[in-house]
Order: C-alpha cells, then sequence, then structure tokens
C-alpha cells in the first residue's frame, strides 16, 4: 500500500468518524430530552458549540475532499501516485490537525492554528496540481 492510499483510506476514515460522533451525539441529546430528534439544523447551528464545531469540522471534511480526494484519486487512476506520495500523509496530518483544534476550540488562537493547517493542505494541493499539470500537459 503507498502513501497516497493510505492517507486517502485516512481521510475517508476520519470523516467516516466524525460522521458517527454526530449521531452519537445527537442521539445523546434526544435522549437527555434536549433536543427532539427532528429538531437538528443540518449545519449544527441550533445544537450546543460543541455540536456546532462537530458538524463544522465534519462539513470541512466533506467540502475539502472534492479536491483533496479528487487529486489522490486522480494520481491513482493514472498510476501517479509517484505524485502524491511524498506529502500524501503531511495531508492527512494536517487535516487531522484541522479537524482536532476545530472540536477543541474557537478561541482567536485555535481559529489561526486551524487555518495554517487548512493552508497546508491548500499548498499541498496547488503542489500536486502542478506537478499533475506539468506531467500531463506538458507545461
Amino acid at each position: 500500500m503507498n502513501d497516497t492510499i493510505l492517507s486517502l483510506l485516512g481521510y475517508l476514515s476520519w470523516t467516516l468518524f466524525l460522521v458517527i460522533f454526530i449521531a452519537v451525539y445527537r442521539t445523546s441529546l434526544v435522549m437527555k430530552k434536549q433536543k427532539a430528534s427532528n429538531g437538528f439544523k443540518s449545519d449544527g447551528s441550533d445544537s450546543p458549540p460543541f455540536g456546532e464545531r462537530l458538524s463544522r469540522a465534519m462539513g470541512n471534511c466533506v467540502e475539502s475532499f472534492a479536491f483533496v480526494g479528487g487529486l489522490m484519486l486522480l494520481a491513482l487512476a493514472t498510476n501517479s501516485a509517484v505524485i502524491t506520495d511524498g506529502l500524501a500523509l503531511v495531508l492527512l496530518a494536517a487535516r487531522l490537525g484541522q479537524s482536532v483544534t476545530h472540536l477543541i476550540s474557537t478561541s482567536v488562537l485555535a481559529v489561526q492554528i486551524r487555518f495554517v493547517f487548512f493552508l497546508i493542505q491548500i499548498g499541498i494541493c496547488c503542489v500536486w496540481l502542478a506537478k499533475f499539470f506539468i506531467k500531463f500537459l506538458g507545461a
């Protein structure tokens, strides 16, 4: 298994973990009679602060998958994992760091740390994209 596959598997697993965490969290609110089972907004904005952060952390994973997962899948589909392997695990670590920081706090410092983790992911994706253009278009 190469690092691209491992990173993609980790990214998908983390996203699924967050979805399950939301389900468990919301079920606990319903069981405690703090929320009606049909009373949750999809963005978590009507949940207690942790529930809202949890919903946004999961949403961030889903939103970023279009370019993160897309580039990793492109690498695998075109036998070009050599492009993504070197930074794939760094990208996964940055994704986990962004999500965990989001779950912990929304303080100014936490938001800044989260943004750094996000920029790392964006930077890696830009490097990968440039390498794909060079490989496939000879740019």
